[in-house]
């Protein structure tokens, strides 16, 4: 499971191509993706036209939707906050805290684009996906069958 941040889900609907909406688009289908309320929230009252929001709440209504705070998260989130000014660093928006702290407490990767995300790997251990190599989609499908050409050697070990 992973949780993809507001900044992911804006680039994706908005047609960006960034490494993150890449990592994204690898995800579908082959990993159970999780939405908090709180990104939900950030993703919905970006819309301007009621019709893209009607179409976003459409193609979001598959992706399970998790509280992501309550008494605990918070008394943890305003800890994890504490913390990151302890180590010198200015939070900009407590609602990524919210956020991180979700993801840190319950072991969940964030799949994010937003910097501010960036202290609380280094100070708090917030985990997110491995950075890979971007290549082009022709490329990603020239991988997979040369890799599926190669002989199955797991078999041949005995596993």
């Amino acid at each position: 499971m992973i949780v993809v941040d507001t900044s992911v889900w804006v680039d994706y609907f908005n047609g960006r191509r960034t490494r993150q909406t890449d990592t994204f688009d690898l995800l579908l289908g082959n990993q159970a993706i999780i939405i908090g309320d709180l990104i939900l929230t950030e993703i919905l009252q970006g819309f301007r036209r009621d019709e893209h929001l009607k179409q976003a709440r459409a193609l979001l209504r598959p992706f399970p939707v998790v509280t992501m705070l309550g008494p605990a998260m918070a008394i943890q989130s305003a800890e994890n906050y504490r913390q990151l000014r302890k180590c010198g660093v200015t939070v900009r928006k407590t609602i990524d805290v919210m956020i991180g702290t979700y993801c840190i407490e319950n072991n969940l990767p964030l799949l994010s684009s937003d910097k501010d995300f960036d202290p609380m790997v280094e100070h708090l251990g917030l985990m997110v996906p491995r950075r890979r190599r971007s290549c082009s989609r022709s490329q990603r499908q020239s991988q997979i069958t040369s890799h599926e050409a190669q002989p199955d050697q797991s078999s041949a070990l005995g596993s």
